[in-house]
Order: C-alpha cells, then sequence, then structure tokens
C-alpha cells in the first residue's frame, strides 16, 4: 500500500500540492485519483473559462500553465494570478455559480473537469481531503492578496523579485523548480499584465535584476544568482505560502 500511495503522490500534482496541508492516507490519494475521470486538452489562444459563464464545472490543471483575467472597459487586461500543474481552475465560480474572470492557457494545457457533487462527495466521503482543499484554496487567496500589496505598494524591481521568488515556491512543491531556477514560459507582455507594468518597463526591470547579479530571466528559464540576496531585496517572507498544514499527521 506504501508503494501505491508513493506512486500516487508521484503522478499526480495536485496530490502534492494537498499533501502539503495534510498526509494523504491511500483511501483519500485513491479518491484524489478518482477525479481524474473527464480529461480535456485547450490549445494556446482558447479560452478554457469565459468571465459570466455559468456552468457549475470547474477544473484541476494536469500539465502546462494558464492565467486568470479580466477584461477592463477600455479593453486593458489585468491578470490576476498564473495557473501551474496541481492548482484548480474555476474553484470559486463553482461555487458562486457564475465566473467572475476569465482563463486562458498560456501553454497547451490538459485539465480534469470536475462538478460540484465530484466535490461535495470529496468532502461527504473524505473531510480530511475536503479541509486540505480549501485549506489549498485558502492559499491560492492569500497569494491575490499578496499581488494586490505588490501592485499597490512595491516599487518595480521589488514586484518582480518577489513574484519570481513566489514562482519558485510555488513550483518547488511540485518539483518542478528550486533555488537555482525553474523553466517558465511567462512573455513579458504577460507579466506586464500581471504586474501592473509596460513591456518595455518589465524588460528594464530585468535587466536592473540581472546586472545586479540577482537573477536572470531568459530564454524560458529563471535563474537565481543570488536567491538569498533576492529573497532580501523583495523583502520576500513566505509565510502566506506556508505549506504546513496542521493536519500533518
Amino acid at each position: 500500500m506504501a508503494q501505491k500511495k508513493g506512486h500516487l503522490i508521484q503522478s499526480r500534482s495536485l496530490a502534492r500540492k494537498l499533501g502539503a496541508f495534510v498526509a494523504l492516507s491511500d483511501a483519500e490519494l485513491t479518491v484524489l485519483d478518482g477525479l481524474y475521470k473527464r480529461r480535456r486538452t485547450v490549445c494556446v489562444g482558447r479560452d478554457l473559462m469565459h468571465q459570466g459563464q455559468s456552468e457549475q464545472v470547474a477544473y484541476i490543471l494536469v500539465s502546462g500553465w494558464a492565467c486568470s483575467y479580466k477584461i477592463l472597459h477600455n479593453g486593458e487586461r489585468q491578470i490576476v494570478d498564473f495557473q501551474i500543474p496541481g492548482d484548480f481552475l474555476g474553484l470559486r465560480s463553482i461555487l458562486l455559480h457564475m465566473s467572475d474572470h476569465s482563463i486562458e492557457p498560456v501553454t497547451d494545457i490538459e485539465v480534469i473537469e470536475v462538478y460540484i457533487a465530484d466535490l461535495l462527495a470529496v468532502f461527504s466521503d473524505q473531510p480530511r481531503l475536503g479541509t486540505a482543499v480549501l485549506w489549498a484554496a485558502s492559499r491560492d487567496e492569500a497569494m491575490v492578496v499578496e499581488h494586490l500589496v505588490g501592485i499597490g505598494r512595491r516599487g518595480a524591481a521589488e514586484r518582480m523579485a518577489h513574484f519570481l521568488l513566489e514562482l519558485e515556491a510555488r513550483l518547488a512543491l511540485i518539483n518542478m523548480g528550486g533555488r537555482d531556477g525553474y523553466a517558465c514560459p511567462l512573455t513579458q507582455y504577460l507579466l506586464a499584465d500581471a504586474l501592473g507594468l509596460s513591456a518595455v518597463h518589465v524588460n528594464r526591470v530585468l535587466r536592473q535584476l540581472r546586472e545586479a547579479g540577482l537573477v536572470t530571466f531568459r530564454d524560458g528559464f529563471v535563474t537565481f544568482h543570488d536567491y538569498d540576496q533576492l529573497v532580501e531585496f523583495a523583502d520576500f517572507e513566505k509565510t502566506y505560502l506556508d505549506q504546513v498544514g496542521p493536519l500533518m499527521l
């Protein structure tokens, strides 16, 4: 059974994420694995979910990157957050009966459709697993709050540094990144829409961080040159990303 548990954790990014909050049992891993029934592939250029959509379905991102965004009346876009494998997409929408944002792939993605009946069954049959889902959702909400603080109060360079460090912490949890760096498909235009900067300003800030010997973002890869110094520069305190829950038994 221990071998089965290890295999499921290795094969599911969501299990890795939730496993940081709850020491998942074999039964809980089996229930989680049972969610992986309805698979969809969505290509770049086609929205997965539209603002105002009323279908009661959420998704688990299996592979690829996506972003959540809102379009303003003047046509400008604000990216709310980026999603990586193991993240839920549209979880709030399934509870509120309508999506308040759109979701589009950053790369080609594979997702699992999750209906409200699926989630209710998880909460009913495996309440500890349901608690882990809520814990992870709260962590995602905390990231959105941190992004708001960044846009409102941090300078452009500190904002960029903080964002790159946050991505590293998220990716490290699913074995896709570490203190040396990580693969990152985000363009300067996507970074601009997420961080409240222009693409030109993004380029200038990345050059500033590179010339300071802190971090380089080039050819789809983020390389940390002095991780600890970057943490100090960005005043990056990742308590909001606390990856140890009270149910780690």
